[in-house]
């Protein structure tokens, strides 16, 4: 389970202080000084929740949620600002920020706020994998912010493959996973990974003599 937390936040007494008090309760949290540097990290890896100063070096903490938003919408976001203007804060929200904190801000404060969120995405029914975000719950998944058209197999097929990360599935145990039977015909599997990949999720490779598998490429 993902419980990473990024900080972007160019004060680098601020940063040190709150990444020691998130990784003294437990979670680990990784720093970053400008929008280039967070942003190269979570197309890597998207964190569970992300921390996010407005007024930045090379640009504008807003304009990270937006784009962090559409392209993980499962992560968690509180918005940091000495700002304390509503019109910011009704901005960060309406983007789609879960938590706002006005600097000066107390740690222990802003640590329960994090934990709260990493809770809430605990309890998550989303699969998120890069670009790839699957929603158990609406039964929903998108791929760069935006949604699949899936039909009820395809959506329960790329779920399967995505819990099975790394591993080669034949045909015949994603039959009986997916479809429930444990013969039958094969073909059916082929063209429903077709159709996966024609949307463009890249992320299902050929298994030769075997069947296929799910790896998520950074």
């Amino acid at each position: 389970m993902n419980k990473k937390v990024y900080l972007l936040e160019d004060d680098k007494t601020i940063a040190e202080l709150v990444r020691c008090a998130l990784e003294m309760s437990g979670t680990e949290t990784e720093c970053f000084g400008t929008v280039a540097e967070f942003t190269a990290a979570a197309e890597k890896q998207p964190p569970a929740v992300a921390l996010l100063d407005i007024m930045l070096p090379d640009g504008n903490g807003l304009d990270v949620l937006a784009k962090l938003k559409q392209k993980y919408p499962s992560v968690g976001v509180i918005m940091l600002s000495a700002l304390g203007q509503e019109t910011d804060k009704v901005k960060g929200l309406n983007l789609g920020a879960d938590d706002y904190v006005s600097k000066p801000f107390g740690v222990l404060e802003l640590t329960a706020r994090v934990n709260a969120l990493l809770r809430r995405s605990a309890g998550s029914s989303s699969l998120v994998r890069g670009n790839l975000s699957l929603d158990e719950e609406t039964m929903t998944a998108t791929l760069r912010g935006a949604k699949l058209e899936l039909n009820n197999k395809e959506f329960h097929l790329l779920k399967y493959l995505m819990q099975k990360e790394g591993k080669a599935l034949s045909r015949e145990n994603i039959l009986n996973a997916v479809w429930g039977y444990d013969e039958g015909e094969t073909r059916t599997v082929d063209n429903h990974i077709a159709r996966l990949r024609k949307l463009g999720i890249d992320y299902i490779e050929t298994v030769f003599g075997v069947g296929y598998k799910f790896v998520y490429k950074e």
